[in-house]
């Protein structure tokens, strides 16, 4: 985060929320126009929940997004967001109104649906991504990389917390989880915690305690009993998640950014049933960033890491230094991404409808050679 120093155009009460010298600048072309800036807490069908200066504290305000309606859903107001706020006259009954959008630093996206080309932002001018998943299920390390990935991309500093680690099998058990998450995260720190315990709260809050953070994850990770250790308080409605599969029968279905006690502020989301790729090129090269390096030692530059020469990916499979697995999942995640890429880049999708076609007649020409031998 810039530095939250007050400003002349600084309102110190928003300090609490975020708001500091770089967005006291971006907010300088609406100043003196009788309009005031607000970060938006809550989104709900077309009109926000924002909290403004008011005196040396903050009020929240309901306020109207029609004024900012577009067609583009990457730019629709979200959680997190700074806007411009227009309160209206006093007296008059007219509602307050969003006037514009402050320039986001970061922005956490995953495609809408994979029957769509739409992008949908979770969370805006977010400094941590912090990704929570259960222990009291099987860890899944494909979907880990898929949200590390995007939290990447988005350009918040991702977090992996693997949560209910009181359910987690035991101290051993958990240590082998928690490994096998940081093979699966490089750069990425990864905390093991319990708000059943208290286990690993405080350093989780000690991260928390600068810039906005957002949690992420399926429903039953534990985000908003997480969220509710950190705000110490029932805050976020919780209703006790399924033992069989930890799914949870959850009462967040709102994005809501909430300040903690210890400073900073955090976005608790609802539980997510799939995380899309959206165009995360840079993220996938981060969170794969040991098949990057040892990609680079391949002897062919385009080399596919099958069955080519050469091929340095492979040899690590084969010393045990790089796991199958993590191949597989790099595979996958890079054609998702390419294919959720190609549906709004027509030069992008004719490059790979004309490889689909060069494979397509080099399986044929190749089925024709072996009838040929056998003939």
């Amino acid at each position: 985060m810039h530095s939250s120093s007050a400003s002349s155009a600084s309102p110190c009460p928003l300090t609490a929320y975020g708001w500091d010298d770089g967005f006291a600048e971006s907010f300088l072309p609406h100043a003196g126009r009788g309009f005031l800036p607000g970060r938006i807490v809550r989104v709900d069908r077309g009109r926000v929940d924002a909290v403004v200066p008011e005196g040396d504290g903050v009020r929240t305000v309901l306020a109207d997004t029609a004024l900012v309606a577009t067609g583009d859903p990457l730019r629709v107001p979200c959680t997190g967001d700074w806007a411009v706020i227009d309160l209206g006259e006093v007296g008059t009954g007219r509602d307050a109104a969003v006037r514009a959008l402050l320039p986001r630093r970061t922005a956490f996206t995953r495609s809408a649906s994979s029957k769509r080309s739409e992008g949908q932002v979770l969370a805006a001018n977010v400094d941590h991504a912090v990704i929570a998943v259960s222990l009291a299920v099987e860890l899944d390390l494909g979907r880990v990389e898929r949200f590390v990935s995007l939290a990447w991309e988005s350009g918040a500093q991702p977090l992996l917390v693997l949560t209910k680690a009181d359910l987690g099998g035991g101290p051993d058990a958990v240590a082998h989880l928690l490994a096998d998450a940081q093979t699966a995260t490089p750069g990425v720190r990864v905390l093991a915690v319990s708000a059943a315990t208290g286990e690993g709260l405080d350093a989780l809050a000690a991260v928390l305690a600068s810039g906005t953070s957002v949690l992420l994850g399926q429903s039953g990770a534990g985000k908003s009993t997480l969220a509710n250790a950190l705000l110490g308080e029932d805050v976020q409605g919780v209703r006790a998640a399924r033992d069989r599969d930890g799914k949870g029968r959850h009462t967040t279905t709102t994005r809501d950014l909430l300040v903690l006690p210890g400073g900073g502020v955090v976005i608790d989301t609802p539980g997510l049933r799939g995380v899309g790729m959206w165009d995360a090129d840079a993220g996938l090269a981060r969170t794969f960033s040991d098949i990057e390096e040892l990609a680079a030692e391949c002897r062919f530059h385009d080399c596919g890491h099958h069955t080519e020469p050469g091929c340095a990916v492979l040899a690590a499979i084969v010393r045990g230094d790089l796991p199958q697995r993590r191949l597989e999942s790099y595979r996958k995640l890079l054609r998702e991404n390419e294919w959720i890429v190609a549906k709004t880049d027509a030069r992008l999708r004719a490059e790979i409808r004309k490889d689909w076609k060069q494979k397509k007649a080099l399986g044929r020409h190749m089925v024709e050679r072996k009838r040929g031998i056998r003939g």
